[in-house]
């Protein structure tokens, strides 16, 4: 090992969007900062690469809507470069006897009235009474949740005062919203979405939310919240819209790191992080995986709580509590990611040509019943033989990402299993279940196949891989009552302060949860400045 005498104020473990956000604010404090990133390129799973020669896409996460206005605003990153364009249309479900719902502003009601006039009717009240939860959340995802301690009085009372302001907003919804948002933490999607709707199609466009990298049936108790989750987010102040970063999802990074620059933080790729020292029961620094020892004030992680405590910090200073609950920490959203390269628009069955519902994300799962059966047979089999898929065509809004004429498609797929049964790998299967995604797409807009020119593949074998994402977990760890709020990672770590003095953590595994938002990292920094200030 060789020791490196320059000190920081604060290592960063992780170039993903939450450690280039908290890096920006801590540098902007006046801290020394230094980000470690194990690849060549920051940026973490939201990364823009050509995966056929003259085609580029976001290889991992692919579409825009929560990152955080405050983020974007506090770290300019439109004057760093950063884009965002709305999708045309929101959502398009086309389906197997040829008809389609498409979802979106001005044309939802009425095309859902094509299925249910009493849905159609219905459909107002049920976005507002969403909107209104959403709206509380939306407040919440800024502020550490209140950190249940068994300290004292003094570490009690901050603590008390910020359970008084939830509930204080809290008590702004009226009766029934705040039994509506109890059993938003609860129930099933599937339970949800039956209370108010009759017809299948709408349900299956909002009851995708709810399976949306959440190894889960959408009859699985706490899927709603997964569905509340995904609707907190906005692009140009249209709450629950979706857009497009130009240049793809790598764009949002790389505007982050010119931001984290500016402010005067550090960023060094190609350096992974092997191990968090740790003396007299404090961090004190790290051990990169060229052997080089630094230190620091404090660390701060930007990974899966359970990579952190499990495989960079020595099990014998882990204390008890936390590896308990790092062991039965849950990962593992049964996503399969691909990215293709076109040689021309898919045309489908359901809604023949070009149009915007080329420009929306495209559910290929008829019914909460298809969904319910992609999940059990994925957990019998290790992948749904009918699976389900959201494909998105981000070339139809943003030309730079394919050559003149062609296209580039994303396609995130449920479910398959994080770890296939029977000690199966996913080397040995990669290519058999790609097939059958291209094919599922196929089914519904017949020659897309054909149309296939190249294809990059990432089972969640390779989602932990090459991002650190354990499990292939989109999220850092499931969304379940559990694993939320004030226990997420755990009871007592709440507020962004990990198991030992001086270790921090502000990735997705940290509130509000996963997504690119940027929340945790904006509220990591905040506590983080304070107690080195």
């Amino acid at each position: 090992m060789s020791a490196v005498s320059d000190r920081h104020d604060v290592i960063l473990i992780g170039g993903g969007h939450n450690g280039l956000v908290c890096a920006t604010y801590l540098a902007k404090a006046g801290l020394k900062v230094l980000v470690l990133e194990n690849r060549d390129v920051v940026g973490g799973a939201a990364v823009t690469e050509e995966f056929h020669p003259g085609f580029r896409n976001s290889v991992a996460a692919y579409t825009v809507s929560l990152l955080q206005p405050k983020v974007i605003a506090d770290l300019d990153l439109h004057a760093h470069g950063l884009r965002i364009v709305r999708r045309r249309l929101g959502n398009f479900l086309p389906l197997p006897d040829g008809t389609h719902l498409k979802v979106g502003a001005g044309v939802t009601q009425a095309e859902v009235a094509k299925f249910s006039r009493r849905d159609a009717e219905r459909l107002p009240d049920y976005e507002r009474r969403l909107d209104a939860i959403a709206d509380v959340l939306r407040a919440l995802a800024l502020e550490p949740p209140p950190n249940v301690t068994d300290g004292g009085w003094w570490k009690a009372l901050p603590e008390l005062l910020r359970a008084g302001r939830l509930g204080r907003r809290l008590h702004a919804l009226d009766e029934t919203l705040r039994q509506e948002l109890l059993d938003l933490f609860t129930i099933s999607a599937a339970e949800y979405l039956d209370r108010w709707f009759e017809s299948e199609p709408i349900k299956a466009v909002f009851g995708f939310d709810g399976v949306v990298g959440n190894y889960a049936s959408p009859y699985t108790p706490g899927s709603a919240y997964v569905l509340l989750h995904h609707v907190f987010g906005e692009v140009d102040g249209v709450k629950g819209a979706w857009g497009h970063a130009i240049g793809g999802m790598g764009a949002i990074t790389q505007a982050m790191a010119r931001a984290a620059e500016a402010a005067g933080a550090e960023i060094r790729t190609g350096c992974g992080v092997r191990e968090v020292t740790v003396e007299n029961g404090r961090v004190t620094g790290v051990v990169t995986t060229g052997s080089d020892v630094l230190t620091a004030r404090a660390v701060v992680a930007n990974v899966n709580p359970k990579l952190l405590y499990e495989r960079l910090i020595a099990p014998d200073v882990v204390p008890a509590p936390t590896r308990e609950r790092m062991r039965h920490w849950r990962c593992g959203s049964g996503t399969f990611r691909m990215n293709v390269a076109l040689d021309r628009l898919p045309d489908f069955t359901a809604l023949p040509g070009t149009g915007d519902h080329l420009t929306a994300g495209i559910i290929l799962a008829p019914s909460l019943a298809y969904m319910d059966r992609a999940y059990r047979d994925a957990v019998a089999h290790g992948w749904s033989r009918e699976p389900i898929v959201e494909l998105l065509i981000p070339s139809t809004l943003d030309d730079s990402l394919a050559p003149p004429g062609k296209h580039v498609a994303s396609l995130f797929c449920q479910h398959v299993a994080p770890a296939l049964p029977d000690g199966r790998s996913w080397d040995d299967h990669r290519d058999t279940v790609a097939d059958l995604m291209i094919a599922t797409v196929d089914r519904y807009a017949p020659g897309f196949a054909a149309s296939v020119l190249g294809r990059q593949i990432k089972s969640p074998l390779d989602l932990e891989r090459d991002f650190g994402l354990v499990g292939g977990d989109i999220f850092h760890g499931a969304l379940t009552l559990n694993q939320l709020f004030s226990a997420r990672p755990m009871l007592g770590q709440a507020g962004y302060r990990g198991a030992l003095p001086g270790l921090y953590l502000c990735g997705a595994g940290t509130h509000p949860g996963g997504g690119v938002t940027g929340a945790p990292g904006h509220n990591a920094a905040r506590v983080i400045a304070a107690d080195l200030r």
